[in-house]
Order: structure tokens, then C-alpha cells, then sequence
């Protein structure tokens, strides 16, 4: 009976260990397959191998065999992603802010069974990133879990949102009291999670960062603001938005140094309206920003390469920002 369960097994037994040990550079024998299927307590012989590996193409495992010298090896081609793929997926886990040092583990854990184990070797690899802070809260990936189901069921989340004080504590924002809201998008900006959603208290569309929420509970309540959501363009309310930091919507005009083209495309995107400026080496860039103190600190990243040109009340609004930072150093 023992003898019938192991036969039973034998195909997943060999096609485990062929997707674990082989790849294009990596091949087995047969004797070293009969031996690896002997530890596990099943018996096999070289004739049956040969109809298990076209039962196993049949499946879908990509089986191809080479001559090396005068034996032949055996190894698996094709695999759902190429070493070079999951590189790529490596190290955005290990570059990526909002997943724990914990959690990043676990994923590149996850992603080596995805190779050989000889390939799983060179996946293994840390991407230097000065002073990377990762996040300090585990919750985030339940929280985008919920959050998806709640818009997949076109329904109200209540949760309680914190910031950190001086002694690196959680402090709950109003109180302690449950924020209700209606979601409708997550947003991927300055490396974090935000959700984009309808507030029902102040009824207009809100953001808030995914780490720092607690306590999230999808309602039996259906969402509202779906009109004004659709109204909302997210592409443009990302990149009008600097760091996810509200503030009033306005249109302006920069004045920038043609050399910097490339940054203005990068931040708002081809379709910014652009032309030259009288002054020489100057172009103007029409746009819609959230006036806000990190707005303010893209503008300061540049110097004296860029200028409000209009509204002169922005403009009024950056020069005061300046002095009383100044003000702070005198």
C-alpha cells in the first residue's frame, strides 16, 4: 500500500525536483533523479522516467534534455519568469519604503521558489540605498487588503489615523475618533501608499497615508462621492499634489531654465503646457499645484533656475515661506 501511495506521488515528487535543482545551466541525471525519488521512499526505473517527463510536458513543465560528454542531463527551460525578471522584482521589495525589513524577507523568500536553487542564489542581493527607512508598521499589507475589498463591494471604511510624537509614539489624529470615509483609489506617491477617498464628514475627495491607519473596518454602508470622484482626475491630482500635502488648488506659471525641461516633463507629465520665454535660456510652464509648504521646497530644490512668474500672490506667498525660514537662522 505504502509502495502504491509513493507511485502515486511520484510525478509532483519529480517535477519538484527538477523546478528546484535545474535550470539552463544546471542539469541532472538520471541516476541522480532515481536517487533523489529513492530518499523519498519511492522506487523508480530509467524506462518509466523517460514516459514521466512526456507526461510532464504534457502539463506544462517545460522539460529539454542535453548531452554532457556521454551522459545526458535533464533540466527545466521555460518557467513563468526569466532570472532577470525576478531581479527586477527583488529589488523594488528591497528598495521599496512602505514593506517591512520582515516582510521583505518573506517576499524575496517567495520569489526564490520561483527558480532553481542554484538561480535563487544570485536573487540574493542587497540594492544600496543610502539610508533607506522602511516602514515601522506591518499592518500596511492587511490594510490594502481591506481597502481593496471595501471598493470591490462598493463600500464605507471607518478607521482611526495616528502621527509619531517626540518619543516615537503612536499619537490617534481627532481624539481617537473613527474617520469615515468611502474609498475609491489607492495612489502611489513619494514612495507611500495613500488612499484617495470621499470624506462623508467635510464631502469632499481626501488623501491619507495607508501606514499610518488603524483599525480599518469595511462597513455594511454603501460609498458615497462616487460623483465627485469621477470628477477628479488622479493622474493630474497626483502631480499636481506635492508629497500628498493639501493645500488650494492653483494655476500658475513657472518660469524655469530650458536645461530643466526634462524635470518639469518628469513631474508633470508631456502633456504640460510649455513655451519659451523672452528672457534668453528661459521657458515658461503652465500648471495646476496645491500651494503648500512642500511645494514650496520642490521650487527651493532649484535655485535661482526657477521662478513664480504668475500669480503674483503665490509668488508673495513663496517669498514670505523663505524669510521666516531665513528668520529661523538669524
Amino acid at each position: 500500500m505504502a509502495k502504491q501511495a509513493g507511485q502515486k506521488l511520484k510525478l509532483l515528487y519529480l517535477n519538484k525536483f527538477l523546478l528546484e535543482n535545474t535550470d539552463e545551466n544546471h542539469t541532472v541525471t538520471i541516476n541522480e533523479i532515481i536517487e533523489y525519488l529513492a530518499s523519498v521512499g519511492i522506487s523508480a526505473e530509467r524506462k518509466s522516467l523517460y514516459d514521466d517527463f512526456e507526461n510532464l510536458r504534457l502539463f506544462g513543465t517545460d522539460i529539454l534534455s542535453i548531452k554532457q560528454g556521454g551522459t545526458t542531463g535533464y533540466y527545466v527551460a521555460g518557467r513563468t519568469f526569466e532570472v532577470s525578471e525576478l531581479k527586477l522584482l527583488v529589488d523594488a521589495v528591497q528598495v521599496a519604503k512602505f514593506i517591512t525589513d520582515k516582510k521583505s524577507n518573506q517576499l524575496i523568500g517567495k520569489l526564490e521558489t520561483l527558480c532553481s536553487f542554484h538561480e535563487a542564489q544570485t536573487l540574493s542581493r542587497q540594492v544600496i540605498i543610502p539610508s533607506r527607512i522602511k516602514s515601522m508598521n506591518e499592518s500596511i499589507y492587511y490594510n490594502v487588503d481591506k481597502i481593496h475589498t471595501a471598493i470591490t463591494n462598493n463600500l464605507s471604511i471607518t478607521f482611526k489615523y495616528f502621527e509619531y510624537n517626540v518619543n516615537k509614539e503612536r499619537v490617534l489624529r481627532h481624539d481617537g475618533r473613527l474617520y469615515r470615509v468611502s474609498p475609491f483609489a489607492l495612489n502611489w506617491d513619494d514612495e507611500n501608499y495613500y488612499l484617495i477617498a470621499y470624506d462623508e464628514e467635510s464631502e469632499i475627495i481626501k488623501h491619507y497615508r495607508v501606514d499610518k491607519m488603524l483599525e480599518i473596518h469595511v462597513t455594511d454602508k454603501a460609498r458615497r462621492g462616487r460623483k465627485e470622484f469621477e470628477e477628479t482626475d488622479i493622474s493630474m491630482y497626483s502631480k499636481k499634489v506635492f508629497s500628498m500635502f493639501g493645500g488650494k488648488d492653483t494655476q500658475i506659471c513657472l518660469e524655469f531654465d530650458e536645461k530643466l525641461c526634462g524635470v518639469v516633463i518628469d513631474r508633470f507629465g508631456k502633456d504640460v503646457m510649455m513655451r519659451k520665454s523672452e528672457n534668453a535660456g528661459k521657458v515658461y510652464v503652465y500648471c495646476n499645484v496645491v500651494v503648500s509648504p512642500h511645494f514650496f521646497g520642490w521650487l527651493f530644490s532649484f535655485g535661482d533656475m526657477v521662478k513664480i512668474a504668475t500669480p503674483q500672490n503665490v509668488a508673495d506667498e513663496f517669498v514670505k515661506y523663505a524669510k521666516e525660514v531665513l528668520q529661523k537662522y538669524k
